[in-house]
């Protein structure tokens, strides 16, 4: 059976990138791989066996296009509440908490934070409906 392993974004500042996922996530670099024209750094944590991967383009100076393709990556957290008083008190400006309900089955309290090439990630309760949360 295939098993996901990682996803790949592309950033700008890998140190701005790795700075600010140390801090939300606990995601720390795991491997970094320097070729002549990109670096791959992967990204993890204790909590989980898949990595987000880094792909810094060395001539690239300006920001990427995320287009209207790209949705959002996901982490899962014990304490929602706790997590967002936790990243506004570092001044990273998350959205505000919210509930989702599907008709009369609710499905989970979470909130969106950007990182610092505008990709969205949601930071959704722990044991909310869905697998492997």
């Amino acid at each position: 059976m295939a098993r996901m392993i990682h996803s790949m974004i592309r950033v700008r500042d890998a140190a701005a990138s790795e700075a600010f996922y140390d801090l939300a996530f606990g995601l720390r670099p795991v491997d970094r791989l320097v070729f002549d024209t990109f670096t791959l750094i992967y990204l993890a944590n204790a909590e989980q066996t898949f990595e987000l991967e880094l792909t810094l383009n060395h001539d690239r100076d300006h920001p990427y296009d995320l287009g209207d393709g790209y949705g959002h990556l996901a982490m899962s957290v014990a304490d929602v509440d706790a997590e967002h008083a936790r990243l506004s008190a570092a001044g990273m400006s998350p959205q505000p908490v919210k509930d989702m309900s599907c008709g009369a089955r609710f499905v989970g309290r979470f909130f969106f934070i950007t990182d610092p090439d505008g990709y969205r990630i949601e930071v959704l309760q722990r044991g909310a409906p869905g697998r492997f949360l």
